[in-house]
C-alpha cells in the first residue's frame, strides 16, 4: 500500500511512542491568515507509530523543527487514498486540536474545505 507523493512535500522522521523511529508525510501551507501543517500517514513506509497515535508529540516535534508555534497553526491529519477496495483507506482530512486533555479533538473536513485549502 504505497502512498502517492502528491500528498506530501517531504518525509518527516519523528520519535513515536517509546521513542520508536517513525515517519510521516509533511506539507506546510502558509496562507495570509493561517499556517496549515498537514501530516500524512505513510502506512507501509512508516516503520513506527502512526500519525494518529503520535498526536500532540508529533505536532510538537514538527513545530520545534520548523520554528512554528502549536497555538498558531492548523494541524491536519491526512489519511490518503491508496486505491484500496476497503473504504477506510479512502482519502480523508481531519483538523486536530489539542486542548490540554489526553485526547485530541478531531473534525472531519468537508470536501469543499479541502479544495479551498489546496486552491482547487
Amino acid at each position: 500500500m504505497k502512498v502517492s507523493p502528491k500528498y506530501y512535500d517531504e518525509v518527516f522522521d519523528f520519535r513515536g511512542q517509546w521513542d520508536m523511529p517513525s515517519r510521516c508525510g509533511l506539507r506546510i501551507i502558509r496562507k495570509a491568515d493561517r499556517t496549515f501543517v498537514i501530516v500524512t500517514e505513510l502506512y507501509q513506509d512508516n516503520p513506527g507509530t502512526s500519525v494518529t497515535y503520535a498526536g500532540k508529540s508529533l505536532a510538537d516535534q514538527i513545530c520545534e523543527a520548523r520554528g512554528l508555534h502549536l497555538e498558531e497553526i492548523a494541524y491536519l491529519e491526512c489519511n490518503p487514498d491508496t486505491n484500496s477496495k476497503l473504504p477506510f483507506y479512502d482519502e480523508e482530512y481531519f483538523e486536530v486540536t489539542f486542548d490540554g486533555s489526553p485526547q485530541a479533538n478531531y473534525r472531519l473536513l468537508e470536501a469543499a474545505e479541502v479544495r479551498r485549502l489546496f486552491d482547487i
